[in-house]
């Protein structure tokens, strides 16, 4: 039986490095994802999401999905960013903590909803057979599953990842490719997103992948804000670790980094190299990319560049400037290297991801 996500863990576990994302497509202006049919008002209503529930299922992955998709951050506009529908084949569930919640909806609810978020549960084997229908009919329909955590375990009982690749909690991995040999497990990733299937690994990368759907939906603008208001990251990078095995060291490296990021942050238009960084670290380069590899889970270059990528997104959503211009004040320089590492890091250039996500003025 598969461990759900907020079970202890034991200190000597393995490392998630990286993501496995092979979702490219950006959702066009007017994707079925940033509006349904028109409410009772006119005005369109946002995507839905239906979040499931059964007996044994995990708080921490109940309240992620409440928080990010539930968020009181808004579009431009004032509208919600998500309807939120907690739903489940019981009119009330037993959580892993023990204690009893009643359920709003049932899986009558499911077919409203563009996506859905599938939790782990304590006890994956006892998730009813109508749960496991309803999860085959909303892929017939086309609709985004999500699993968090350890839930890939219900989508697999479904019969949805076969042939797909998928990830889960470090410590399910074996047994998820050893119950469902057809499932291609990945257990060096954050999350694996093909499109309209997503799987994420173990409790705190539940967060980087509804952020990243998020992102997905509406721009890096509105994503960072909806991290800023949870006080997490926006996302984590390919090479963050889940968690940092390499003991830190006596001096107060993170303060060390907080002042050398915060001062990078500032001057990303600027030409600044890791062996700049180093020098205001009073550090060797060498010692200096050892020390921020072993602090933060990335190195120093990746880091710069994926700031000043977000840093482009951002003007590309909230400004008209040009994409010279851009590249320029996100200091790539030149529009061809803004290309480069915006279609390596995003998988789509800057004018479709200005086209998708630029807010209105």
């Amino acid at each position: 039986m598969p461990l759900a996500c907020s079970s202890p863990r034991p200190a000597d576990s393995g490392i998630i490095d990286r993501v496995h994302d092979k979702a490219a497509t950006l959702p066009a202006p007017g994707d079925h994802r940033h509006h349904e049919a028109a409410g009772a008002d006119g005005r369109p209503e946002p995507p839905g999401v239906a979040v499931l529930v059964y007996d044994g299922v995990t708080v921490f992955e109940l309240g992620v999905a409440r928080e990010v998709f539930g968020t009181d951050i808004t579009t431009a506009g004032g509208d919600p960013l998500y309807r939120v529908s907690v739903c489940g084949p019981a009119p009330s569930v037993t959580t892993d903590a023990g204690f009893r919640i009643e359920v709003p909806h049932d899986l009558e609810a499911l077919p409203g909803a563009q996506t859905v978020a599938v939790l782990p549960t304590m006890y994956p084997e006892g998730v009813p057979a109508t749960v496991l229908d309803a999860l085959r009919l909303a892929r017939e329909r086309g609709q985004r599953i999500i699993s968090l955590c350890s839930g890939a375990f219900v989508l697999a009982a479904a019969g949805l990842l076969d042939g797909h690749t998928a990830t889960t909690h470090w410590s399910e991995c074996a047994n998820l490719a050893r119950q469902y040999p057809r499932v291609r497990v990945d257990p060096g990733v954050l999350y694996v997103d093909e499109g309209d299937l997503l799987t994420s690994a173990g409790s705190a990368a539940s967060l980087d992948l509804c952020l990243h759907i998020l992102q997905r939906d509406y721009g890096a603008e509105i994503a960072a804000k909806v991290a800023r208001d949870l006080v997490v990251p926006l996302y984590r990078p390919g090479g963050q670790a889940q968690y940092i095995e390499t003991p830190m060291p006596a001096r107060n490296d993170g303060d060390l980094f907080a002042e050398t990021i915060g001062w990078l942050r500032a001057h990303l238009g600027d030409p600044v190299t890791v062996a700049d960084l180093a020098d205001r670290a009073a550090m060797s380069p060498r010692t200096f990319a050892r020390r921020f590899l072993a602090s933060t889970g990335t190195t120093p270059l990746a880091w710069i560049v994926r700031e000043r990528v977000g840093l482009a997104q951002r003007l590309l959503e909230t400004t008209g400037l040009s994409v010279d211009v851009i590249a320029h004040d996100s200091g790539f320089g030149t529009a061809d290297n803004l290309r480069k590492h915006f279609s390596r890091a995003l998988r789509t250039t800057p004018q479709s991801y200005r086209q998708a996500f630029r807010q209105p003025s």
